[in-house]
């Protein structure tokens, strides 16, 4: 007969991401995490693997619950550019909110630490640049053709661009205590949608 587990899984999983985020990969023992989830570190290598998939399996769950967010935020009826605007002001002020600034970002975290030599995070931070990428596009394509954006303006290099100044504002955001240095670069990236 099988024993019943003893914990909720969906709660260890929430309880391992936001010990690896406020610590990374590296940092967090198996030590820590049986602290942290109070429960036996044979239970939670029987229900989610070794460390580092368990890590991945924070990975997911951080982007099932960010990323509808971002959707919702991209995908409003009527004027696109107000969207990504808020979406690149709203990245900002979180990157520059002292309680939560030294977080960082899940995503951004890992491909900092671990996308260079660990092909499984790397494709979970590519897939996610992917998507926030996809969302941008698709925003700006709209918001062209609803004459909100020049025609002349290229709406994959736009959304480019975002991607990579929303990764780099949580990155300073993260490090620096002068939150003037990324709400000026975001209000300034904003301008090219002028």
């Amino acid at each position: 007969m099988a024993r019943t587990k003893e914990f909720d899984p969906d709660t260890a999983l929430r309880a391992a991401l936001e010990l690896f985020w406020r610590r990374g990969y590296e940092a967090t023992s198996m030590a820590d995490l049986v602290e942290h989830l109070g429960i036996g570190r044979a239970s939670i290598y029987a229900t989610f693997g070794n460390k580092h998939d368990l890590y991945l399996k924070a990975l997911d769950r951080y982007g099932e619950t960010y990323d509808p967010v971002l959707l919702h935020e991209l995908s409003q009826p009527g004027p696109a550019l107000p969207g990504v605007r808020a979406v690149v002001r709203r990245f900002a002020a979180t990157a520059t909110d002292d309680t939560r600034r030294t977080l960082g970002c899940l995503v951004t975290n890992t491909a900092a630490e671990l996308a260079a030599h660990d092909p499984s995070a790397a494709r979970r931070v590519e897939l996610s640049w992917e998507h926030l990428e996809t969302l941008l596009h698709s925003s700006l394509v709209r918001a062209q053709a609803q004459g909100e954006l020049p025609a002349e303006r290229d709406p994959r290099a736009l959304a480019r661009l975002l991607l990579v100044l929303l990764q780099g504002v949580r990155v300073v955001g993260k490090a620096s205590p002068d939150p003037a240095r990324v709400r000026d670069a975001a209000e300034q990236a904003l301008t090219l949608l002028d």
